[in-house]
């Protein structure tokens, strides 16, 4: 499958490639990252959502609703011009995201996706739109072997005012 990282040809011709690259945190271990509790910490680089990615999600999932896959008719009968990503296809580039925002150089045995406490999706994402993630860590706290960590994840669209994804995700460190 073709990599999909770069997003640079939907940017806006005014965006120098140099705004849309953003540095990830790097730490020397979890507990590193207690003093930025409260605050943004990570953000990503643009990243499009194809239809051909779009079509192989609707057919990972089973769900093939013509909004996502026609897109004909979405172009004809959707209220958004166009077919739209599924919002769980949304959510599951979380870890994606969380790869390219923040690095942990050493201390981590394993870390593991414990679940979501909160999740919505705002706006519809298009195919073709492109999308990043920031991420701000609200707490961090001590469990049996490792560290518990919750994030709010916030997914944009660009050139839209509102994020099409707003989750708080609890991700499992183990030390």
């Amino acid at each position: 499958m073709k990599d999909e990282t770069s997003a640079e040809p939907n940017l806006k011709a005014t965006q120098s490639m140099e705004e849309t690259r953003i540095a990830p945190l790097v730490v020397d271990t979890v507990d590193s990252l207690r003093h930025l509790i409260g605050k943004e910490i990570a953000g990503t680089t643009w990243f499009v959502i194809t239809q051909e990615r779009i079509q192989q999600f609707a057919h990972t999932t089973d769900d093939q609703n013509w909004i996502h896959v026609d897109p004909h008719r979405a172009r004809q009968e959707s209220p958004y011009g166009a077919t739209i990503a599924h919002g769980f296809l949304t959510l599951s580039l979380l870890s994606k995201f969380m790869r390219q925002a923040v690095k942990i150089r050493s201390g981590v045995r394993m870390g593991i996706n414990y679940g979501l406490n909160h999740v919505r999706f705002p706006a519809p994402v298009r195919a073709g739109n492109s999308i990043r993630a920031r991420f701000t860590l609200l707490s961090l706290t001590g469990i049996s072997g490792g560290f518990q960590a919750v994030f709010s994840a916030i997914v944009e669209v660009q050139d839209s005012a509102k994020p099409c994804c707003a989750a708080e995700w609890v991700v499992r460190y183990y030390v």
